[in-house]
């Protein structure tokens, strides 16, 4: 890994809007990874994982609503994102990387019997962490999300975003949220998915994040992901999807999760109505909704 780690100065973070949680901290493979926490300490842990080139503030309109239910909602950073820390090459950044992070986060804080919600890239580790840790998440959400393994086709937008992400000059994080969201995003809510990122040094990790997705058979993280499916396959508890209605990323990924994830067969699934890729951002409150209709309230299953 490069000798050089960037961390974004607290400062950038002083005006969040409508996110007032405290960071808090933990170290994995020598770097810093930053998360929220929400509700009452010893009750039972839903995790919110985001995507690229997002941040935890993209849960502000879920956290709230789930830990007044009486949940223990953790909303980590991933490395490269955020608070975290950025190594300062796109070489650094690697899937297996990210999984191993990830992973190293949740055995810090000692994590069991976890509700999971990931989308995006958030999906691509959480769906990882599920297939090769099962016994510790008692329930898991995907919204917008996938688990590829380069067998897939690929939607063109998709290729476009690679392309993008590998050779723009420029990567306003803020417009491209407001690209993938339905409703106005405001300008201090722009900034704020801006402020992890003071100037180009930073944004390696949000770059790399494209071309680490398995495009082809061939791909490093192609036989892990295929053994994820078969693991996951084999995963029976309670397995739900809720896809926004306007994603043409990750349109008819949620039939496929529904048709071979073995817990998926029983449990309920819904649409987001109104949404686009960063649905959290369109319908926070309604995903929040339809989870805790099939959780129960104060952390009851």
């Amino acid at each position: 890994m490069t000798c050089q780690v960037f961390r974004t100065p607290d400062a950038r973070f002083s005006s969040l809007s409508g996110f007032d949680y405290r960071p808090r901290y933990v170290e994995v493979d020598g770097l810093r990874m930053a998360y929220v926490e929400a509700g009452p300490a010893a009750a039972r842990p839903v995790v919110l994982l985001h995507g690229e080139p997002s941040w935890s503030y993209l849960y502000r309109h879920m956290i709230a609503p789930l830990a007044a239910a009486g949940y223990r909602v953790l909303a980590p950073d991933l490395i490269g994102c955020g608070r975290s820390d950025k190594p300062g090459a796109v070489a650094d950044y690697s899937y297996a990387r990210h999984v191993a992070w990830t992973w190293a986060w949740f055995e810090q804080l000692g994590l069991g019997d976890v509700t999971l919600f990931c989308q995006d890239w958030g999906s691509l580790i959480g769906l990882r962490l599920v297939a090769e840790h099962a016994d510790t998440f008692a329930r898991v959400f995907v919204g917008n999300g996938f688990l590829p393994t380069g067998d897939e086709t690929m939607p063109m937008l998709f290729s476009a975003w690679r392309a993008f992400a590998r050779y723009s000059p420029v990567f306003p994080v803020g417009a491209i949220l407001q690209a993938g969201s339905r409703r106005w995003l405001t300008r201090a809510e722009r900034a704020a998915y801006n402020a992890p990122f003071p100037d180009k040094r930073y944004t390696a990790g949000i770059r790399a994040f494209p071309r680490l997705v398995p495009i082809t058979s061939d791909d490093p993280a192609t036989p892990a992901n295929r053994a994820a499916w078969q693991s996951l396959a084999r995963f029976s508890r309670p397995f739900h999807t809720c896809f926004a209605d306007g994603d043409p990323v990750t349109r008819g990924a949620d039939r496929a999760l529904r048709r071979r994830v073995a817990g998926a067969a029983d449990a309920a699934h819904t649409t987001i109505r109104g949404a686009r890729h960063f649905l959290q951002e369109d319908q926070g409150e309604a995903i929040a909704e339809f989870m805790l209709a099939q959780m129960g309230p104060s952390g009851c299953a």
